[in-house]
């Protein structure tokens, strides 16, 4: 089904020596015989050359096509501002959209890399590698399995509440998206249906329960306490009282008439049918096509074509390093006890746990407040800014501890006993800032590069950055107390258990309870956590991988500059050098750093 597979022209990068290098984690990589500057604002366009031209004329018309909305992606979130209806998600119209990359590649393939100029050599990697990712995806046949444990196409609707909207057309055509929901879900169901049809779904092991966001819709009678009422609660004075009741009332209209009844069919479905002729095996390789599929998604969450032994391997090595670190704070806090009993300690002694949600809130901001205080000597700081709100009760019950990204940390306040405060301080500098929060804010005030670029995110550098952030908030002087650096320690241990479960399950044939005992034996995060996250690694294979591989190579391309660079290496040059990337591939990041090496190396 998926072919063959299409070629890729890296740009002045030798993967297959990063990958051996990423398998030792130690040794840095050679720079490139001609490496391409540091990414610098495009020449005008009277002065670019025949290969620049043509690879513009390439992106734009693709981009300006996925803007429009022909490439929708499955959440309304990702469509176009002014979209008067759901994406269409069709078979049919995912095939057409497969034809549109599967053509923009052949074109791409036509164009003397070489004689790009060094900034569009960093744009053709990486906008050919995100074309290819977009393409594999509908070629896999993806689609047919919408929604994990952790993330959903019903839950993502309310993402789109959450749109500016300033005038009267605005909320219109919000009004006329929760009109067309029913259509929007009824293609996801056949696109279900066409997956179960041929053994291509979310394993059933981690379906139960599953339908509580989607009952939360369904059983909701009245429609102003939606969240997707929320825009209307508070309409702009710009537009007269007698219109705003008319949008009030359509908009009461659209949730009560096609919203709700749209849950309450999905719920019908979920349960009578997905449910229960739902795979009964976990593992990704399992599934028709399920090799392929797996090492598309390593490819797309690593950018890097690891094997899913060459992972493992890294992930064991990974663990055994953390657990001596872990060991010896163990050793300094005087603890009397083995390894397991200190979790347990940690994961039922009421000093560690809040006792109401604002009070994790605060501490939250707290810590973001004493990391503003110190930000400003490791790196150029964005414009925006971010807030701090809980994640919405319909969701949080599946969600993780907390996610951070464009001028939001969400904090997950359900199940206080399950969200331990010393883990806080790690989640907030992976969240907030100098976490998502920030490289998101940053990637966005790159006003020089495209923007399929500025709007893109890559896994592997996005929450390498993140868990980096977390390593740094050591020299930042964020950890308080031994156990708050333990919990730095356990949610590092958690990434890298992530590389030995992920690849466990899906490559060597690893139970759920296998999963589960693993991260559960190794780090301190609470039961819920634990099995939370277990199985978000089932039902999204290859996410997990990104996290610790992408970390790895930040800290390995650092160590290589302090050692090169001597009194020369300055931390915030080596963090801007990092963040103003935007967000790329592995090898691309590789190859940038080596040029930022050896230009503060020249004399």
């Amino acid at each position: 089904m998926i072919g063959v597979r299409l070629p890729r022209e890296p740009v002045c990068v030798n993967t297959r020596l990063s990958v051996a290098l990423l398998l030792a984690l130690s040794l840095p990589v050679a720079a490139c015989a001609a490496p391409p500057a540091a990414i610098a604002a495009p020449a005008s366009v009277a002065a670019e050359s025949p290969a620049d031209a043509a690879f513009r004329a390439i992106y734009e018309k693709e981009w300006a096509w996925r803007q429009a909305g022909g490439g929708e992606a499955s959440e309304d979130a990702d469509g176009p501002a002014n979209a008067t209806r759901m994406p269409d998600v069709g078979a049919a119209a995912q095939q057409a959209r497969l034809k549109v990359w599967d053509d923009v590649l052949a074109q791409l393939a036509k164009v003397d890399v070489k004689a790009l100029s060094p900034a569009n050599q960093v744009n053709y990697a990486i906008y050919r590698d995100q074309v290819f990712n977009l393409a594999a995806e509908v070629r896999l046949r993806g689609y047919e399995m919408p929604f994990n444990s952790d993330s959903s196409f019903w839950s993502s609707l309310s993402f789109m509440a959450r749109r500016e909207m300033k005038t009267a057309k605005d909320y219109r055509n919000y009004i006329a998206r929760l009109n067309d929901v029913p259509r929007y879900f009824d293609q996801q169901t056949d696109n279900m249906r066409a997956g179960l049809k041929r053994g291509f779904s979310v394993p059933r092991a981690v379906l139960d329960g599953r339908e509580v966001a989607i009952s939360t819709v369904a059983d909701l009678k009245d429609p102003t306490q939606s969240p997707l009422y929320a825009p209307f609660k508070k309409l702009p004075a710009s537009i007269p009282a007698a219109e705003q009741a008319q949008l009030q009332a359509q908009a009461r209209q659209a949730i009560s008439n096609s919203v709700v009844p749209a849950f309450g069919k999905l719920r019908t479905f979920f349960l009578g049918e997905y449910v229960p002729q739902a795979r009964t095996t976990l593992a990704a390789e399992a599934m028709p096509d399920g090799k392929a599929y797996y090492q598309q998604q390593i490819h797309e969450y690593t950018t890097l074509d690891l094997t899913p032994q060459q992972i493992h391997e890294i992930g064991l090595k990974e663990v055994a390093r953390i657990q001596a670190e872990m060991n010896t704070i163990i050793k300094q806090v005087e603890f009397k006890g083995s390894f397991a009993e200190f979790l347990t300690f940690l994961r039922t002694d009421p000093q560690f746990y809040a006792k109401t949600p604002d009070e994790l809130l605060h501490r939250a901001a707290w810590i973001s407040k004493r990391v503003d205080g110190v930000i400003g000597k490791y790196m150029t700081l964005p414009r925006a800014r971010f807030t701090i709100v809980p994640v919405p009760p319909d969701i949080a019950p599946f969600w993780t501890a907390g996610r951070g990204g464009m001028g939001t940390y969400w904090v997950n306040t359900y199940n206080l006993p399950a969200r331990p405060l010393y883990n806080l301080p790690a989640l907030t500098l992976h969240e907030s800032d100098p976490g998502h929060a920030l490289q998101g804010a940053l990637a966005a005030e790159q006003g020089e590069q495209p923007e399929f670029r500025r709007t893109a995110y890559i896994s592997a550098y996005g929450e390498g950055w993140g868990l980096y952030s977390e390593k740094l908030g050591v020299e930042m002087g964020i950890y308080e107390t031994p156990y708050e650096d333990f919990g730095r320690l356990t949610y590092e241990m958690w990434r890298a258990a992530r590389l030995v479960i992920d690849t466990g399950v899906h490559h060597k044939g690893w139970t759920r309870e296998q999963a589960i005992a693993y991260l559960r034996d190794h780090t301190a995060l609470s039961e819920h956590e634990v099995t939370t996250e277990v199985d978000r690694y089932i039902s999204w294979p290859g996410q997990a991988l990104s996290y610790k591989l992408g970390e790895i190579a930040i800290v390995r391309l650092r160590a290589q500059a302090e050692k090169e660079l001597g009194d020369r290496f300055d931390v915030k040059a080596f963090h801007d050098a990092v963040l103003k990337q935007g967000s790329v591939p592995l090898p691309v990041l590789e190859q940038q750093i080596q040029a930022f090496i050896a230009e503060r190396r020249a004399p």
